[in-house]
């Protein structure tokens, strides 16, 4: 049976409210054929969120109608296994209760800092120096973790995400990450590594129908924009460390924190990005008109966000899924070129080697 978790926007509700309204779930589930596994409950926030294997999503609506009245926001329809990863647990915590009739009171938010990691060139950096470089990496982001309290959530050849609890605890591990990477690139002549991390914060159900979904979605866009060594840091993770720590979040130590406008910016213009790529009749102008910017306003924003101008944005982006076809074996080289918007394979070639340092020919070569 499919297990769902569901958002209450409640605020003014206490833990001892939310503990009762879970009690009377567990009352009546049997009725609607339900399970009320666990909840999480933040009161600062007033948001609460339920885990329950249920039949349908109707079924845990009608089970909260009747039980408490209090009918979710949103319900979506989640991975056991994600949870316990991202939030830690998948039952009730542990309780000191005396007695099992009594009332189990969470105040565990379900609030969560997500940092996401990014290999410059894991590719071509595998085809040069072979795995060993790739593992050095694992293993160093991977120990960063779990010094710091965090919980993998995922691993690829060039990155990671990985969750958080404490805001502070993720960004002491993004910084400590940069800080073993510069020890590492000091002491190799060949295989630099440089690693672009970006953090994000926010809760596992909103309105889109994927689990944590904006929050990975945004850490991983900040990796986009990040420079060598750069940890990049959301409004609202500086926000939140600004609770947890005496000391506020400065753009020293490389972090750089982007604002809310920035963020919006962004998002519009990954947005856009996503969808226009791999189309060669696709030009700058169009990027302002979309984004209901002037030409002079769209490249002062995207270069001060970026670093790069418009141009070299777009191509940036293009030759990365070029990289990734290849890696892949997705088609031929002049396939490829047409496909991520090169109108000329001999041009698409070019741009390959002046940014990679090699032919795309060759460096399918040294994967096939």
């Amino acid at each position: 049976m499919p297990i769902f978790m569901d958002r209450h926007d409640i605020p003014g509700l206490t833990a001892m409210d939310v503990a009762e309204g879970h009690k009377r779930d567990l009352e009546i589930q049997d009725k609607y054929g339900c399970r009320a596994i666990t909840y999480w409950f933040d009161e600062k926030r007033g948001t609460a969120f339920c885990l329950i294997e249920a039949p349908k999503k109707g079924a845990v609506e009608r089970m909260h109608d009747e039980a408490h009245g209090l009918i979710p926001k949103n319900i979506i329809e989640v991975d056991n296994d994600l949870v316990e990863v991202f939030l830690g647990r998948i039952t009730d915590p542990e309780t000191t209760r005396a007695d099992a009739s009594e009332l189990l009171l969470i105040k565990e938010p379900a609030f969560r800092t997500i940092m996401a990691t990014q290999l410059k060139d894991a590719p071509l950096m595998k085809a040069k120096f072979g795995p060993k470089p790739l593992e050095s990496h694992h293993e160093m982001i991977q120990a960063a973790i779990t010094e710091y309290e965090g919980y993998e959530v995922s691993k690829a050849v060039d990155g990671f995400l990985a969750s958080f609890s404490s805001v502070s605890n993720a960004v002491r591990c993004a910084l400590e990450i940069q800080k073993r990477f510069e020890a590492y690139n000091r002491q190799t002549s060949d295989a630099k590594m440089h690693v672009a991390i970006g953090l994000s914060a926010g809760e596992p159900v909103t309105g889109r129908n994927d689990f944590f979904g904006e929050v990975i979605e945004f850490a991983n866009r900040l990796c986009y924009i990040g420079h060598e060594g750069q940890v990049i840091v959301s409004s609202t993770v500086r926000d939140e460390y600004r609770k947890e720590e005496v000391k506020l979040l400065s753009e020293e130590e490389s972090v750089r924190i982007v604002n809310p406008l920035e963020e919006q910016f962004l998002n519009q213009l990954m947005d856009i990005t996503e969808t226009v790529w791999n189309d060669e009749t696709f030009k700058v102008e169009d990027f302002g008109r979309r984004m209901g910017l002037s030409k002079s306003q769209f490249y002062r924003k995207i270069t001060t966000l970026t670093g790069q101008a418009p141009n070299k944005f777009i191509k940036e982006f293009r030759l990365r899924k070029a990289m990734e076809l290849i890696e892949k074996q997705q088609g031929n080289i002049s396939e490829i070129a047409f496909e991520t918007g090169f109108g000329n394979p001999s041009y698409f070639s070019k741009c390959f080697q002046e940014r990679f340092g090699t032919l795309p020919s060759d460096f399918a070569s040294t994967i096939a």
